[in-house]
């Protein structure tokens, strides 16, 4: 089975490029060894007006079998020949998709260190797939690809040309181009959707490939209308890791909110404006707007508490991030989030890709889902939990809980969340509505300071509470912050 990828260029941008992306020179035909077979990468044509890689896989169906690598179709083949007599190495399959991520890792992941600025750059983009069996016919290959950017040309296969009476197979030729996407958005749609539209695994789906279906599908997933019928084929319908993969896609819709588009309440200006309006003798302050005091508050309360090595857990597109990096006195700083484009946005606000490398030696990115314990959290100063927990179900909130305050156990943690008592005070919000679409709860003072002390009674902290924006005296601040600080052995014994 194989399949082809060309792009065109110009002198300015050759197409050449593309070797550069996929790490793979176009003089030299490469080969790689896989546990079903062998993957060769070549390149039929490379000029600086058009470049075509080739990802050739043959495939060992007496390995496949031998490794019990053949029983991806609902369970073991009713007659023994047919785990040797099949579609398996001629059509693109999970097999395929496998071998695309294996031989070019980097260039799904979006890296790339010799040109770094390639990446991110779409382009002209041609994909075909001679042998795909597509179950579903023509219409679902189109309903996949097309919302995606993609335009499709679907050429069915006859079961045999030399007699059409016996009418299509369920093989399909498929061709598909694009001048807007990236090469690593083209790659990770394919490592979905070619075994979505085969609708069979070589290999036993584990819980392990739910986290795989949301690192592929990152920034086109969430939002695609054949979702959920995506991830149930993808899952070799499993009904539990389905489940589990739609409730994980949702906390990534939710996570992937921008801060902009956040209601207009939610960063409003924190305190109206007492002057009177008769008097002019003074100008009138500049009004602070309540995400800003949020930032100050938790970068006074990070300073109080002497930490140099900061997490920043949902970090979102960076604004806390970027705010951590002034102050010389935070020597590590990691920004987590379970969304790749918001990680992105984050990384060119930051501006990565030309920052210095002292300043860069300050400051990591990282994916990661904070419903999931990480061992790579562990062990750091301070984590900061800003406008976060109220995007999680309630049920959820257990599995951050233990990760964050179980697992992870920063010497600090600091939690901000919205002060529902406070809605009163916004004139545009209605009556029982939130702040913002997404949130799920919000809480009043009391409701967060019970929470705050049975998290800390449970995992051996102590909890003290500070308002954020004007405390006003009937329904409190804004915003209310819990400081977390583990407590030491000698403090437990005193």
């Amino acid at each position: 089975m194989f399949l082809t990828i060309t792009a065109t260029g110009t002198p300015e941008r050759p197409a050449t490029d593309l070797g550069y992306l996929l790490h793979k020179h176009p003089d030299n035909a490469q080969t790689f060894s896989t546990s079903y077979g062998t993957a060769h990468v070549l390149y039929p044509e490379a000029s600086a007006e058009r470049c075509t890689a080739a990802l050739l896989l043959e495939v060992d169906a007496v390995a496949l079998v031998r490794r019990g690598k053949g029983k991806g179709r609902g369970g073991a083949p009713d007659a023994a020949l047919a785990q040797y007599v099949n579609d398996r190495p001629y059509a693109a399959s999970s097999l395929l998709a496998v071998a695309l991520s294996a031989v070019f890792s980097s260039a799904m992941k979006g890296q790339c260190n010799a040109r770094p600025e390639l990446p991110a750059r779409p382009l002209p983009l041609r994909v075909e797939v001679p042998a795909l069996p597509a179950r579903g016919g023509a219409d679902l290959v189109r309903a996949l690809f097309e919302p995606l950017g993609w335009t499709v040309t679907v050429e069915a296969v006859a079961l045999d040309a030399e007699f059409p009476e016996w009418g299509d197979s369920r093989y399909v030729r498929l061709v598909l181009e694009s001048e807007r996407l990236t090469l690593s958005e083209a790659l990770r749609h394919l490592y979905v959707l070619l075994p979505v539209l085969d609708d069979a695994k070589h290999y036993w789906v584990s819980s392990d490939e739910v986290d795989k279906l949301l690192r592929a599908g990152d920034g086109w997933l969430p939002d695609h209308p054949e979702q959920q019928l995506i991830t149930s084929r993808y899952l070799s319908r499993r009904w539990s890791l389905t489940r589990e993969a739609m409730e994980r896609l949702e906390l990534v819709r939710l996570a992937e909110a921008d801060d902009s588009a956040v209601e207009e309440i939610d960063n409003a200006v924190a305190e109206e404006t007492e002057a009177d309006s008769e008097d002019a003798a003074e100008p009138e302050e500049k009004s602070v707007s309540l995400a800003v005091q949020r930032r100050d508050a938790i970068l006074a309360a990070l300073h109080a508490s002497g930490a140099a090595r900061v997490l920043d857990l949902g970090c979102g597109q960076g604004q806390l991030v970027q705010a951590l990096l002034k102050d010389m006195r935070f020597t590590e700083i990691v920004g987590v989030d379970v969304s790749m484009r918001a990680l992105t946005v984050a990384s060119r606000r930051l501006k990565l890709d030309r920052m210095g490398e002292r300043q860069a030696e300050r400051v990591k990115l990282m994916q990661g889902s904070l419903a999931y314990t990480d061992n790579r959290l562990k062990g750091y100063d301070a984590a900061v939990l800003s406008e976060v927990i109220e995007h999680l179900d309630l049920p959820r909130l257990p599995a951050l809980e233990y990760a964050v305050f179980g697992s992870a156990r920063p010497k600090t943690v600091l939690v901000t969340t919205p002060n529902v008592e406070y809605n009163v005070r916004w004139e545009t919000l209605q009556a029982g509505h939130s702040r913002h679409g997404d949130h799920r709860f919000e809480w009043t003072r009391e409701e967060f300071r019970a929470w705050a002390e049975r998290v800390a009674g449970r995992h051996g902290y102590g909890v003290e509470f500070t308002p954020v924006g004007p405390d006003d005296p009937e329904v409190g601040p804004p915003t209310q912050m819990a400081t977390f600080t583990l407590t030491t052995k000698e403090e437990k014994a005193a």
